[in-house]
């Protein structure tokens, strides 16, 4: 079973899912992939869902949260290897869809891994901010891609880096 909660953000509202293992959807309202794959669930605050609340809190002041939320990602395994090499970028940095996929190539024994493969999976993350796909840019650093929208990447992207929103 899932439960599910909102968020008021300032840049929209979000949607929250879990599970008893922990966060396993976060969505902003109207985002492309909205709550794609939540099917039976009930509202309700379990705690992944407040710690979920809590972290992005912090987050949205302006502070890195010291804390870990609990995650249960759901996906195929490539996704999921994918996601895990998200959740590696560290708050304030950025990296490319190329260099997701290099390492990814590297750590499978495998000569080359299609960035646009990559891509995909990033653009299916199913837990934004947390599992931060908004760190990712296209090769040449450009704003490429994001569910939620490529306005909302740049404010998250400016939070981390000056640790206030764009007036």
């Amino acid at each position: 079973m899932q439960y599910t909660s909102t968020y008021r953000s300032p840049l929209g509202t979000i949607l929250l899912a879990a599970d008893e293992i922990g966060l396993t959807g976060l969505w902003f309202e109207g985002q492309k992939y909205f709550a794609l794959h939540l099917e039976e669930h009930e509202e309700k605050e379990i705690p992944a869902i407040q710690e979920a609340k809590r972290w992005l809190d912090l987050y949205f002041s302006g502070k890195e949260p010291d804390f870990k939320v609990p995650l249960h990602l759901l996906g195929t395994t490539f996704q999921k290897d994918v996601w895990n090499l998200l959740l590696k970028i560290p708050y304030g940095k950025t990296t490319t869809y190329g260099t997701i996929a290099r390492q990814l190539a590297a750590m499978q024994g495998r000569e080359h891994l299609s960035a646009q493969a990559v891509g995909g999976a990033v653009g299916h993350n199913r837990i934004s901010i947390l599992v931060p796909c908004h760190r990712v840019l296209g090769a040449s650093g450009s704003l490429t891609g994001y569910a939620g929208g490529i306005d909302k990447k740049q404010k998250l992207l400016q939070l981390e880096q000056t640790g206030r929103l764009p007036t």
